[in-house]
């Protein structure tokens, strides 16, 4: 191992232990560094990570007070720390982000102080009400995305991304590819090497890039435009039928352009985005959970072309049909 050219110095990792977080978000990060510190001490090396747990009190309690973390630090005790961790968060993103507000303050201040920041999963959230994303990029949670862009319409979501950098800011996708934005911080301060033995040693996929292929489509119907909502439930109800834009238009007495913009600004997907999300979504709970093969499941979703349907399912998944059916299908595994 040869990290010698990129230690200048002890980095200072804090990580937030806010009110409403998710006790691993805590724990597997502080973890992370502290073995990193084990590989370099046998490597015969100076370890490279101080780590901190940062909160407003001493005594943070977590889980309804199921569990109590013990902030080594806090806010006001920290005048500069090189990287902030923000760990997932738990609950109402509103309510938590209310609770933690005097964090807000402090993690802007670091920042333009030099701090690199990095959010875990919706921990971006908390990151967001800083401000510092505004005009940026972030990955957040498959799952709570669309809250994510109506909370914060200045941010760019990076849909389906393990994790997002960007001017020393850092985010990750949903669970536990926060994983792979660890390791990735691990590899930037040390290198390559010592991040792939940290993957080993936790059984993680280093270069995993994508968590589409474990998103669900839900739908995006959290509006009020009823007129799209009958247009997205004919798709729903028609999902062996090739749909036309202005089929769908006329069934709900819209101009086609007037419709196009509309279903646009409530599900944030073109109309045929849509539509390929929800044929795709069908195609892969059926790989999921029956013996027919590829083209029978690609006929039933209307489509005729084995290349189309192959790139479009590789585009929002991640992987071939052939490579999702023999990862998770549930029968053919028995």
């Amino acid at each position: 191992m040869n990290v010698e050219y990129k230690i200048n110095k002890m980095k200072h990792v804090s990580i937030l232990v806010p009110e409403s977080s998710v006790l691993q978000a805590i724990a597997d990060p502080q973890y992370l560094f502290s073995a990193v510190n084990q590989f370099l001490a046998v490597a015969k090396m100076q370890p490279l990570f101080k780590v901190h747990l940062v909160g407003l009190t001493s005594e943070i309690k977590l889980n309804n007070g199921m569990y109590t973390v013990n902030a080594s630090q806090l806010i006001h005790e920290v005048k500069n720390t090189d990287l902030i961790i923000i760990p997932a968060l738990f609950g109402d993103m509103q309510t938590a982000i209310n609770a933690n507000k005097e964090l807000l303050p402090w993690i802007k201040e670091q920042y333009q102080r030099g701090a690199e920041v990095a959010s875990l999963c919706v921990g971006a959230f908390l990151l967001a009400a800083t401000g510092l994303l505004d005009g940026k990029k972030c990955s957040t949670h498959w799952g709570f995305q669309n809250e994510f862009r109506g909370m914060f319409p200045q941010v760019e979501v990076v849909e389906g991304s393990i994790l997002t950098e960007e001017s020393r800011l850092y985010s990750s996708g949903g669970a536990n590819s926060y994983w792979n934005l660890l390791l990735h911080l691990v590899e930037k301060y040390t290198d390559r090497s010592t991040a792939i033995l940290a993957s080993k040693y936790f059984a993680i996929d280093i270069d995993r890039e994508s968590q589409a292929a474990f998103a669900l489509f839900q739908g995006q119907k959290n509006h009020t435009d009823e007129a799209i909502k009958k247009a997205q439930d004919f798709i729903e109800n028609n999902i062996e039928d090739r749909i036309s834009i202005d089929e769908l238009a006329e069934h709900v007495a819209l101009g086609r352009r007037s419709f196009e913009r509309r279903f646009k600004l409530v599900t944030n997907n073109s109309v045929l985005e849509y539509i390929n999300r929800v044929k795709i979504e069908f195609a892969k709970r059926n790989f999921e959970n029956s013996r027919k093969n590829i083209n029978e499941v690609m006929f039933e979703i209307g489509y005729t072309d084995t290349k189309s349907f192959r790139t479009i399912f590789k585009k929002m998944t991640g992987l071939t049909p052939l490579e999702y059916r023999n990862k998770y299908n549930k029968i053919m595994m028995n």
